[in-house]
């Protein structure tokens, strides 16, 4: 459902993602763990393209999100003129050994693309054309939650869950009321809708954001440590609306630093340090038999 390529992302000279590729499946619960620091939710805002990757590719159900990363897609290279020039000038080098050295040398002349020829451009573009589709678009298959809510504190409650699918055209006024009003049911506080976010609790204020993202009916739900902001006693009534949605077989990608909530619903857990994937598994795996030296320090210090 969810493909993410070869993603680096800098912020100027600090290189806070160095290739980190995932897979997720539609209905899988991934859970992303590491220290703070480690480029977990830089690689949550990727997804959604709140952050652009500066390399590699973002795609949602077969579409593509980002630019295209022409050194992801050997039969682009192959029509540029770097790698027509060192074919010409390397003749007994074999097309696999070309494509390596362009890869590992970055020979690609991207800022000035037209250095590559025209072969070489409409590739490129041919292959955007064929596979992207709108960002805006794609959000909304995609919710998102926050540390901080990121409710509108001037619109009450009801009114924040109405606003994007009214504005997005998804449906009409009395078809997005009856949604909110049905998702406010189902999490107990009916009886807040005109109320205003500065007087609810901040378990509520999350619960009610992560309803919010429910209006649109997404695909899939992306959360950015959504307990981190929350006193302990909140922090229960979030963790069980999320695990809800996990039995029910909604797409999740979740960072946390709960790391009994991560062994109950995941499906995967993914372990970063510094920018990149350490270890990958099931939670039994990842938690009763690390094979990375650094995830066994880290689950030491916070288990």
């Amino acid at each position: 459902m969810i493909s993410i390529k070869n993603i680096y992302k800098y912020f100027d000279d600090l290189k806070v993602l160095k290739g980190v590729s995932l897979d997720i499946n539609q209905g899988e619960k991934v859970v992303i763990i590491g220290s703070s620091g480690s480029g977990k939710s830089t690689l949550l805002r990727c997804i959604n393209l709140l952050e652009n990757p500066t390399f590699g590719e973002v795609w949602l159900e077969d579409k593509l999100l980002t630019k295209v990363d022409p050194y992801l897609h050997e039969e682009i290279i192959k029509k540029s003129n770097t790698f027509k020039k060192i074919l010409s000038d390397n003749p007994s080098l074999s097309e696999e050994e070309i494509l390596l050295q362009i890869n590992e040398k970055d020979l690609l002349n991207e800022k000035i693309k037209i250095k590559e020829g025209k072969e070489y451009n409409k590739a490129l573009k041919d292959y955007y054309k064929k596979n992207y589709q709108d960002i805006n678009i794609a959000r909304r298959k995609m919710g998102m939650c926050f540390q901080n809510f990121n409710l509108f504190n001037n619109y009450t409650v009801l009114e924040n869950l109405i606003l994007a699918p009214i504005e997005l055209k998804l449906m009409t006024k009395e078809e997005a009321i009856t949604r909110a009003l049905g998702l406010l049911q189902r999490i107990g506080l009916l009886d807040k809708k005109d109320e205003y976010p500065s007087s609810l609790s901040g378990g509520q204020k999350q619960r009610i954001a992560i309803i919010r993202s429910l209006c649109m009916d997404p695909k899939v739900m992306l959360f950015d440590e959504p307990t981190s902001a929350l006193d302990p006693e909140m922090v229960k009534e979030v963790l069980e609306l999320m695990s809800d949605l996990a039995k029910e077989g909604m797409t999740m990608v979740v960072v946390t630093h709960e790391m009994g909530f991560a062994k109950q619903i995941a499906d995967r857990v993914v372990f970063m340090d510094e920018g990149v994937i350490c270890e990958m598994g099931s939670p039994k795996e990842v938690f009763e038999n690390p094979k990375n030296q650094r995830t066994k320090e880290f689950l030491k210090a916070v288990l």
